[in-house]
């Protein structure tokens, strides 16, 4: 099993290059099968969730043509079958996007209950309602969401609670339905709003995405459409908090800084200087030792719970001392131990966790147990005093694009092996 080896002390200085994100691109994926003719995605960032997406698209029957480097057309005309397997679902919870699309193009759709990273319990019941509230018939049998419509109607959606993916999924329904559909308590990440535009560039009519309220008059086709997808905020973020933690100066490029207000504050706090220009952000440290900072996770525009590990990580070697509450997810500290593990100091309540700067982390085996713990790991990893080997590294690979080629050309002393 391959894993990462990082030796700590070389500060990061440099450019490296922001790749499409990650959390946009799945869903914008999904929702060509809603087109009736091509679909050309571009920015598409090389990444296994991407390829787990292509690859249950392409079993559904969708058309996949590579168009080099980063652009993809997707053609749903040859869609022959409405199940999405468990084999391919388990991996990957965002799979579970793909059944607004197939309910509303194709009136059928049967969707494995989904996996993914084992940070606390995302129930799908809120897509469900939301796509019952359309007029969908739907069952959960024997580990199957099934569901059925001859046609969905517009309808006012109430969410429960923010939900990015069940915002998603209802929203790519209720372009097809007939009639207008209000979503009310709608999550508004800039993710829903590059969706948005997506269907739009397709012949959808949405407005309101980024704000509680998105108002979908339904059409009777999609047609073949472009779009490109929005910078990784997270991808971002982790880079930024790299140059913090190591006292460097790095700029990052096809970068959006609109979609980072809460992260960049946080990194000013932490006393680094900004600067936003255009696509580019730059983030200087100066050699200086971060300041430690409160984190509260929240829906956007709150502050990301996918960069609290990062900022935990920045925390442990942060001068004070700093709270983290995360609010999101239950189960997301799984981290905590293995930073432990490296020298940090923290202590953990509930979904409240308390870092104490310590001077110096030392490098050690650790592993790693979901996405962004793992770039928490690496992050630590640059400032531990030594090597520190990086495990069960597959998480990472699900949302970073070749994360060690380009940290290591901002200077950092790191490398893949196994």
């Amino acid at each position: 099993m391959q894993k990462i080896v990082v030796t700590g002390g070389a500060p990061l200085h440099g450019e490296v290059r922001i790749s499409g994100a990650k959390n946009a691109v799945l869903p914008i994926l999904c929702a060509a099968l809603l087109a009736d003719g091509p679909v050309t995605i571009d920015n598409v960032p090389d990444l296994h969730d991407v390829k787990t997406t292509l690859k249950l698209l392409g079993e559904l029957g969708v058309g996949v043509e590579r168009n080099g480097g980063s652009k993809l057309t997707l053609d749903a005309r040859s869609v022959h079958s409405h199940v999405a397997p468990y084999e391919l679902v388990k991996t990957m919870r965002a799979s579970v996007l793909v059944l607004g699309p197939l309910l509303a193009r194709f009136g059928d759709a049967e969707v494995s209950l989904p996996g993914g990273c084992a940070i606390g319990s995302r129930p799908v019941d809120l897509h469900i309602k939301g796509l019952q509230a359309l007029g969908a018939e739907i069952n959960v049998d024997h580990g199957f969401i099934k569901a059925k419509a001859s046609k969905l109607r517009g309808a006012r959606v109430v969410f429960d609670t923010v939900s990015v993916g069940a915002t998603e999924n209802v929203l790519m329904a209720a372009a097809l339905a007939s009639g207008t559909s209000v979503l009310e308590n709608a999550a508004m990440e800039p993710e829903i709003v590059d969706l948005a535009a997506c269907l739009n560039a397709m012949g959808a009519d949405v407005e309101g995405a980024g704000s509680p309220r998105i108002v979908v008059r339904g059409v009777e086709r999609l047609h073949g459409g472009a779009h490109s997808v929005l910078p990784d905020r997270i991808e971002t973020g982790t880079f930024l908090v790299a140059a913090a933690m190591t006292g460097g100066r790095v700029v990052a490029t096809h970068a959006r800084p609109d979609t980072l207000h809460a992260v960049m504050a946080k990194l000013e706090e932490a006393g680094a200087t900004l600067d936003s220009d255009g696509d580019r952000i730059t983030l200087d440290m100066a050699g200086k030792r971060p300041k430690a900072v409160n984190i509260v996770t929240a829906p956007h525009p709150a502050f990301p719970t996918d960069m609290q590990a990062q900022f935990m990580a920045l925390n442990c070697i942060a001068e004070g001392t700093a709270s983290i509450d995360e609010t999101i997810f239950e189960n997301r500290f799984m981290h905590v131990q293995e930073l432990i593990r490296l020298g940090a100091d923290i202590r953990v309540d509930g979904n409240h966790a308390t870092v104490h700067g310590v001077a110096q982390l030392s490098g050690a085996p650790v592993m790693a147990t979901d996405l962004r713990a793992s770039a928490s790991l690496i992050l630590a990893g640059l400032v531990a005093e030594g090597e520190t080997t990086i495990d069960r590294i597959y998480h990472l690979d699900r949302g970073y694009e070749n994360i060690e080629q380009k940290l290591g050309g901002l200077g950092a002393k790191i490398r893949r092996i196994g």
